[in-house]
């Protein structure tokens, strides 16, 4: 079964056994995979992947493989799964390339010579200004961005202890340069957020809302399990149905808030972040 809303652009689709088929699905409503990938395109998907953690504490190895296939069903000339992860546990580094191959996200590569893992921190990076930063005046991000046809995010629903919620704009603190986050967690994390989005714009948003965390995140927290892939254009659009489906739970920490009035979204919506 298929829901799918004009009104605020997104397509939420009931999970089956058939990861891949429902995710099919989801974009489907959307016009399907052919509406956003071509022959030739060089792909890159920007998973969710802080932690190793098993979902949705990050991205689920099952959807991020059928993913990529989908992708390159439609023709993709390379796909390249990238990510920054660095992070330190009781002063010991772990690495973006730890996490990534206790993840299991080379499996991929071993198979697929036109599948690529990019370890954004091992690849050259590029300033940008935010003209319309008030929070944010700059943010160093990786070339690669710039340089690939298609960008397609796979956030995971779930909420936040420091920005209320991790959705397809939060994705993009992991294409910050990794010194720089430090600063950027000292204080405006929302606006932050919001405001580091006006640089690029996606493709394609799906997200894994099978399992979510109503409480505390993004490693740990109180799980239920929605059951839903949703797929969009919109980063703001598919951020405010996932607020709404894990404040659908009892006992989530976002309830009662009104999700155009959570910060992430509201500066989004004033930047004119679609």
């Amino acid at each position: 079964m298929c829901y799918y809303s004009v009104m605020d652009h997104v397509s939420k689709v009931i999970a089956r056994s058939d990861i891949k088929k429902s995710i099919k699905e989801a974009v489907l409503a959307l016009g399907g995979f052919d509406n956003f990938i071509k022959t030739g395109d060089r792909v890159l998907i920007k998973p969710n992947y802080n932690t190793a953690d098993p979902s949705p504490a990050s991205t689920a190895f099952d959807f991020l493989k059928a993913v990529v296939e989908l992708v390159f069903e439609c023709g993709a000339k390379k796909v390249i799964v990238g990510e920054s992860s660095t992070f330190t546990i009781r002063n010991h580094v772990i690495t973006t390339r730890e996490t990534l191959e206790e993840a299991g996200v080379f499996e991929i590569e071993k198979h697929n010579k036109a599948f690529e893992v990019m370890i954004f921190d091992e690849q050259p990076w590029v300033k940008k200004e935010i003209p319309e930063g008030k929070h944010l005046r700059s943010v160093t991000v990786p070339q690669v961005l710039f340089e690939v046809d298609k960008i397609i995010l796979l956030p995971v629903a779930k909420t936040h202890f420091i920005a209320s919620y991790t959705g397809a704009l939060k994705l993009a603190i992991g294409f910050m340069f990794p010194r720089e986050r430090i600063k950027f967690h000292l204080g405006k994390v929302q606006e932050k957020i919001a405001e580091i989005n006006t640089i690029y714009k996606p493709n394609l948003i799906i997200m894994d809302a099978r399992q979510c965390f109503i409480t505390q995140g993004p490693s740990k927290g109180t799980v239920r399990k929605p059951g839903f892939v949703l797929a969009s254009k919109s980063r703001v659009a598919i951020d405010v149905e996932e607020i709404k489906i894990i404040q659908s739970f009892e006992g989530n920490s976002l309830a009662g808030k009104d999700p155009e009035e959570i910060v992430q979204i509201k500066r989004a919506r004033e930047l004119g972040i679609d």
